[in-house]
């Protein structure tokens, strides 16, 4: 993982010293960016040992809609524990449920992302549409003297990703993101990976992904959203029938909190391992194989179900995540 490396060195070397929200320094860099071939190995982070299994216990957590620590919890990930109950602010927000609760993090905007239309209710065709589109009526209020509906359904973003690659692999706006400003309330952190792009070659029958993040802690945060970004392309790779291939990853605000300067320094000294590679479970259907397109697989799988081969890594390094 020699670009992780590098993108480090280059924080400390042309960053600056900034402050932000969690009281904690920073060395910050705009703008960064890494691209990884998924056919030459996975990147993983082979310089310090890998929280392999609890960023894909997260994964999976997003793509069954999450909203508490204790699900994620269960699937072998504390990570969302601090921002659950130890958030100052989040703890005094009255959108808060009570223990473990996040609000409609990530994977709620992934995969029920909250969807209204309002339409005047003589607008037969409009209306007639909606229903056919999935949407319910869900009240009727009048506006400037306008007789209007609401009409609501939760929108499968995720989902309809996977249809579009299978009936519409040209298509350009292949994507889903978790930035829904009418939540940012109501959330305990917003989200900091926040649009996914799949771009399928239905000529090469490969498929590759751009993740945008805003804000990136690249000590921590960086290895644990490779690993997602990595695992998620090769999942859907596998439920539509295209080799995983090129993952890019941009990073807008790319940050190292001060605490967690003496671990990075340390990786810096090691030289990287040769990359793994990742194996996902026979039971899990590859579509390229069977010919049968399951996308419910997206909320069956297990942290079980993903393992990296081959992976060597240098001796575990800690630091604190901020919160």
């Amino acid at each position: 993982m020699k670009q992780y490396l590098d993108l480090v060195r280059a924080i400390l070397e042309t960053g600056s010293w900034q402050e932000n929200r969690t009281g904690i320094r920073t060395i910050t860099m705009p703008g960064a960016m890494m691209r990884f071939d998924l056919q030459e190995g996975f990147p993983a982070v082979t310089t310090k040992k890998l929280a392999f299994k609890s960023a894909i216990g997260e994964m999976i957590g997003f793509l069954r809609a999450s909203r508490s620590a204790a699900d994620f919890r269960a699937l072998g990930c504390k990570v969302w524990d601090a921002n659950a109950n130890e958030n100052a602010q989040w703890l005094a927000n009255p959108y808060r449920e009570g223990t473990d609760d996040l609000g409609d993090v990530y994977g709620v905007q992934w995969r029920k992302w909250p969807g209204y239309k309002v339409i005047e209710a003589s607008a037969d065709a409009r209306l007639a549409d909606a229903a056919e589109r999935g949407y319910r009526n869900v009240t009727q209020f009048e506006e400037d003297g306008v007789r209007k509906v609401l009409l609501y359904k939760a929108i499968d973003q995720l989902r309809q990703c996977l249809d579009t690659i299978m009936t519409n692999p040209g298509d350009r706006r292949i994507l889903f993101h978790g930035w829904n400003p009418a939540m940012l309330d109501q959330i305990a952190l917003p989200a900091c990976h926040l649009l996914y792009q799949f771009l399928p070659n239905a000529a090469r029958r490969e498929i590759s992904l751009c993740l945008y993040i805003r804000s990136n802690d690249v000590g921590l945060g960086t290895p644990f959203n490779l690993v997602e970004g990595a695992a998620l392309l090769s999942l859907v790779g596998r439920l539509t029938g295209y080799t995983p291939r090129w993952f890019t990853y941009f990073i807008g605000d790319a940050h190292i909190y001060e605490n967690q300067l003496d671990m990075l320094k340390r990786q810096l000294e090691r030289e990287p391992y040769e990359s793994p590679r990742l194996q996902i479970a026979d039971r899990v259907p590859a579509y390229a194989q069977t010919g049968v397109y399951a996308p419910e697989w997206l909320e069956q799988v297990e942290p079980a179900d993903f393992s990296l081969v081959g992976y060597r890594h240098h001796e575990p390094l800690s630091a604190p995540m901020a919160v």
